[in-house]
């Protein structure tokens, strides 16, 4: 029996899986297929929401404190795991500025370094784009992080740990007893537990339907990327512009991204998103003509409203937590999800106030 087992095997699981276990207790991660092979997968990396200042307070305090730890953690993984994450910093650049005055204010309250280019300076910074406007938003703290080499890391350190992974273990419903949680069912048998944490992406609302009175707004919204196999610095910089994003890699790797659909939990591509994403990418870098795709594919986004996640117990039954909702923000909120998700099992302090990220708002 362990303390508690963590249902969910993307990096929001995994990471709070590693912070219960740093916090001292026993912990069993189920994941339904592989480990980091859903959402966690599928995304960019980019360390930043696209466009922060639209979204609410909640959400860029979260961002900020994963920001400040991020290449902690990192190094953290590739020297417990030998596979490095990659994370690195080379910025982003907003080919917008209608948002101008609402970026300024956001940067200033919340001290992060945002500037306003012209188009010179853009063109600078990222010589090969085709068109450049005559200003542009600069955010030179972002960074990156390989998530697909991120989750593998987080494997490896999980194992390191002594943290039990059971990948391949759907849960097909959770056990109680009185008003608490003490445990799930799988198709291999019961596991118990005292606390449970609900961390299954765009599949955790529709999980705790089935068994409570829980009614968590988290539902799928697809995405869908490409991947140009590029040459060294054709790209430098992480460039945002009309709702898309490239992503330059080390290796010369672009990544190109991403759609917004609601279409249920299928996970299929499309040739319309693959046309879109390609004249996006080409009219940009013209330079991604010459350069073969190498893969398309789609993840599952677990949407919420607002885009704010549910971090905490639920109402009513003792001992069943959920991290889960991050929207298109998975990857760099979930350092400080984990952690605030792990204060509030443990009782010790939060990082932040809890009160906006309540299962129950």
């Amino acid at each position: 029996m362990s303390d508690c087992l963590v249902v969910g095997g993307g990096i929001i699981g995994m990471l709070t899986a590693l912070e219960l276990a740093d916090a001292g207790l026993e912990v069993t991660l189920l994941e339904r297929g592989e480990t980091g092979r859903e959402a966690s997968w599928a995304g960019g990396g980019i360390l930043s929401p696209l466009f922060p200042w639209r979204y609410p307070d909640a959400v860029t305090q979260l961002a900020a404190w994963s920001q400040d730890h991020y290449e902690a953690l990192a190094l953290r993984m590739r020297d417990g795991s030998g596979v490095d994450p990659e994370w690195t910093r080379n910025g982003l650049l907003v080919l917008e500025t209608g948002e101008r005055g609402a970026a300024e204010e956001w940067a200033r309250r919340h001290h992060r370094r945002l500037e306003l280019v012209d188009g010179g300076t853009a063109h600078g910074l990222e010589p090969n784009l085709a068109k450049v406007p005559e200003a542009a938003i600069w955010m030179p703290e972002v960074a990156q992080i390989r998530n697909p080499r991120l989750v593998q890391a987080l494997h490896g350190a999980l194992e390191a740990g002594n943290i039990r992974i059971q990948s391949h273990t759907p849960v097909e419903g959770l056990l109680f007893k009185g008003d608490r949680v003490a445990g799930v069912n799988t198709p291999a048998g019961r596991l118990e537990a005292e606390r449970v944490v609900i961390a299954a992406g765009a599949w955790s609302g529709r999980l705790l339907a089935a068994d409570t009175e829980a009614r968590l707004p988290v539902e799928p919204v697809r995405g869908q990327m490409l991947l140009y196999h590029a040459g060294p610095d054709l790209l430098r910089r992480i460039v945002l512009a009309h709702e898309h994003y490239l992503i330059p890699r080390r290796d010369g790797r672009v990544l190109v991204g991403s759609t917004v659909e609601y279409t249920g939990f299928d996970k299929s591509t499309t040739t319309a998103a693959e046309q879109k994403l390609r004249a996006f990418a080409v009219e940009l870098v013209p330079g991604l003509a010459e350069c073969p795709v190498e893969r398309h594919w789609a993840g599952l986004r677990p949407s919420s409203p607002k885009g704010i996640p549910y971090i905490g117990e639920l109402p009513g039954i003792r001992g069943l937590y959920v991290n889960a909702g991050h929207y298109r923000n998975g990857v760099v909120l979930a350092p400080a999800s984990a952690r605030l998700l792990a204060d509030l099992v443990t009782g010790r302090a939060p990082i932040l106030d809890p009160a906006p990220y309540r299962p129950v708002r």
